[in-house]
């Protein structure tokens, strides 16, 4: 798992979704929980930068966990068959945090079919201070199903049932997130809902809202 993480790390920093020593990354086994440690630069992560924390949080080895694991601990929460988890900064994903949603269920319109196959409706959560437990306390409770979030004017966390999904997931987020600033003011045509409903019900992935 921790080289894993390792090169998780450093592919995220090469696509240039991760700058500096912002995001985190974290796996799941069991109630074992290995996430990099607070201020980890991912293009530089190395074994020793990964800590080991309870599912309740708990740190029990390694370097002080990233102060954002209360996210991590709810995306692990919500989506109970998933063993990992991703947020990043990634600057098209921190612009469209920076902008009102599309609707109340996701930041994003359905733009592409890869967009709603691999990541799905993307609910845009209320800012607080990163850091801030309450931030996980949102993203827990949030009423509709997700696998990918954007957190007001702050990144976006996405988790899957591996961490190449949740990494995947990750990129095409960002990606969707350019082609929506892309696209913005000139009325873009999105999915029609029948293809929206096949697309979700083949891949696994959540979309409620209405096409419109």
């Amino acid at each position: 798992m921790i080289d894993e993480l390792v090169a998780a790390g450093h592919r995220l920093a090469a696509a240039g979704i991760s700058p500096g020593t912002s995001g985190n990354l974290s796996m799941r086994d069991g109630d074992r929980i290995l996430i990099t440690g607070t201020g980890a630069d991912l293009g530089r992560l190395r074994a020793a930068d990964i800590a080991e924390v309870g599912a309740d949080g708990t740190h029990r080895a390694g370097p002080r966990p990233s102060k954002e694991v209360a996210v991590h601990l709810a995306m692990y929460a919500r989506n109970p068959g998933h063993t990992a988890t991703v947020h990043v900064h990634s600057p098209h994903a921190v612009a469209v945090a920076c902008l009102p949603p599309w609707s109340e269920a996701s930041a994003l319109p359905p733009l592409t079919p890869y967009f709603v196959m691999r990541v799905g409706q993307t609910p845009l959560i209320p800012y607080r201070a990163p850091g801030d437990p309450e931030l996980g306390t949102l993203v827990a409770g949030h009423p509709l199903e997700f696998r990918a979030a954007l957190l007001a004017n702050h990144g976006q966390v996405t988790s899957g049932t591996s961490l190449d999904d949740a990494l995947t997931a990750a990129v095409e987020l960002e990606e969707t997130c350019r082609i929506a600033l892309l696209t913005d003011g000139r009325r873009p045509r999105t999915l029609e809902a029948a293809a929206i409903a096949e697309l979700t019900g083949r891949n696994g992935t959540a979309w409620d809202t209405p096409a419109r």
